[in-house]
């Protein structure tokens, strides 16, 4: 089981997000924005940031920036439609992220966080 920080603003989506994770065995902390997911950093340590990019508060790349600065090597996955246009290859490599494009299948979801818990072992 995995500590799981999500941030995402859409509502719906993020709760069917959670629901998946948790249905799968991890613990989910889910929030609607960046600046309250910075928050619950203090409450980690979490294995994995699950951010969309494009969120009200904080974007996804600069809380996953201040995340890996208070937990190096926290696994970090962006889910977002905006990927190409919203996050540089300079700053996915350098926080060694990966990036899910919507739309996905949960089921894609749950195996692209297994996949990067794996490497995390």
């Amino acid at each position: 089981m995995a500590r799981i920080l999500l941030a995402e603003d859409d509502e719906g989506l993020r709760t069917f997000l959670a629901a998946s994770l948790r249905n799968a065995g991890h613990q989910v902390a889910d929030v609607g924005d960046g600046l309250l997911a910075e928050r619950l950093l203090d409450e980690g340590p979490y294995d994995l940031l699950l951010a969309d990019v494009v969120m009200p508060g904080l974007d996804g790349v600069e809380l996953a920036r201040r995340a890996a600065e208070r937990q190096p090597g926290l696994r970090i996955v962006f889910i977002t439609g905006f990927a190409a246009v919203a996050l540089q290859g300079r700053d996915r490599h350098r926080l060694g992220a990966r990036v899910l494009s919507k739309p996905f299948h949960l089921r894609e979801l749950v195996q692209e966080v297994e996949a990067v818990l794996a490497q995390a072992s």
